[in-house]
């Protein structure tokens, strides 16, 4: 069982077993045992909404025990409390899984952590680009040739 904290400090266990996943099929009709196939785990490591469903799903006793309501529950959730829910969410999704399909899962999971990280490499490498810059004032400067002059005489004729 896995735990994690979502923005309004409660704290929430993630136990996944068979009642579990029936829950998350009656009320979502989402069956996660199709996380073997691969499309899942992308789903719900890309979707924060999505993932948020099915977390709700999973605590669902718990959060009828607290009257945290799926709106409640959403509200809270949010940056660092998203990534701090999907990793408990997606480990204890593989400990669900007998040992040969949780050793699949696991090395499924780390190959996407390796491309998520270089993803997020290549984005920030982009973004501190000179080129990157260069093409924003490049598109500026046409913008303001093509509106008859700079953004700054265009703004002045709005103006008069």
């Amino acid at each position: 069982m896995r735990t994690f904290k979502d923005n309004a400090g409660r704290a929430w266990s993630v136990q996944l077993n068979v009642d579990a996943l029936k829950r998350v099929k009656s009320l979502l009709g989402v069956n996660l045992l199709e996380v073997i196939e691969g499309k899942l785990i992308d789903r719900l490591s890309g979707d924060p909404v999505f993932l948020c469903d099915v977390l709700y799903a999973v605590v669902k006793p718990e959060a009828d025990a607290q009257k945290v309501t799926d709106e409640d529950f959403g509200r809270a959730m949010g940056g660092d409390a998203l990534d701090g829910a999907t990793a408990a969410f997606l480990e204890e999704l593989v400990d669900f899984f007998p040992q040969g399909r949780r050793r699949v899962l696991r090395k499924a999971m780390e190959k996407l952590g390796v491309f998520q990280a270089k993803a997020l490499a290549v984005a920030e490498q982009r973004l501190a680009s000179p080129e990157l810059d260069r093409q924003f004032e490049s598109a500026l400067a046409a913008l303001g040739s093509s509106s008859g002059g700079s953004p700054e005489s265009s703004a002045s004729n709005l103006v008069n």
